[in-house]
């Protein structure tokens, strides 16, 4: 019930930040943005047709579309985010902030629409348009869901050339990359690491050299060769992103043949990390 809670709480709070975005820094300053909320832009520029109004009807025709390609609980939030997202589009679209200087106004806008969004798609919503599209190519394709958005975004974006001109459309790829940036922070966490797997003829000595020098635990997992069908022991360390300098070294240091992958890790828990429990 609290996380539930919670989760509307991060709903309500990450459409208002993202309202703020659209009626204080991108519409007053001619600038373009990415997805639904790009076109309705658009069309508001052309028509004067109000974003809040045109965002809510897109956005509820591509959940009719694509809400069989979602789970029911990112359903249910991303309707709840639709709704909170056009509710504060209409409620702050009088909103001012006296800034003229274009740039600083596309970082601002990127940062509180990253942010926004970010808090959304955090607790498991979307808030439809080209963010269901960014879930399903992580879901199916395992694309980062940030950048996938962007890919997206860009496309819109690129659009609304015809209306804005190049140079708005610029300072909106500024934003949108600021955004995606934000966004990303946003949905992986304070807690980012590397995850290492390491195979080598040597991996006792690297092991013991990780142990001793660098203070961090290594789990050996058993595997073989599928085409040799031998044997071998396989080193998975996770580190921080300030740590892969001096791993790099140590396996250097031990043997120049191993082989070794790095991955992004989104939250590590547990021991030398943080409590599981908080």
């Amino acid at each position: 019930m609290k996380k539930r809670a919670f989760d509307m709480i991060m709903l309500l709070v990450g459409g208002f930040i993202f309202a703020l975005a659209v009626n204080l820094f991108v519409i007053p300053n001619d600038l373009g943005e990415g997805g639904v909320t790009g076109i309705s832009i658009i069309l508001y520029y052309s028509f004067q047709w109000s974003p809040a109004l045109v965002s809510i009807v897109i956005n509820g025709i591509l959940l009719i579309i694509g809400y069989k390609l979602l789970d029911k609980r990112t359903t249910y939030y991303t309707i709840i985010a639709v709704a909170f997202n056009a509710l504060f589009l209409h409620l702050t679209e009088n909103w001012q902030i006296s800034s003229s200087e274009p740039l600083i106004n596309a970082i601002f806008a990127g940062l509180f629409a990253g942010v926004g969004i970010g808090l959304i798609i955090r607790v498991g919503g979307t808030t439809a348009g080209t963010v269901i599209l960014a879930r399903l190519a992580n879901k199916y394709w395992d694309w980062n869901v940030s950048y996938a958005l962007l890919f997206f975004d860009l496309i819109v974006a690129g659009m609304s050339i015809f209306v804005i001109g190049v140079e708005k459309v610029m300072f909106t790829v500024v934003l949108l990359y600021i955004g995606t940036k934000a966004m990303e922070f946003i949905i992986e966490g304070l807690n980012p690491k590397k995850a290492v797997t390491i195979i080598s003829a040597h991996h006792e000595r690297i092991a013991n050299h990780v142990t001793e020098v660098m203070d961090r635990g290594v789990t050996v997992l058993r595997g073989y060769g599928y085409y040799t069908g031998q044997t071998k022991d396989i080193l998975y360390i996770v580190i921080s992103k300030q740590e892969v300098s001096s791993l790099k070294k140590i396996v250097r240091a031990e043997d120049v043949n191993a082989f070794v992958t790095i991955h992004d890790v989104r939250d590590v828990f547990g021991e030398g990390f943080i409590d599981i429990s908080k």
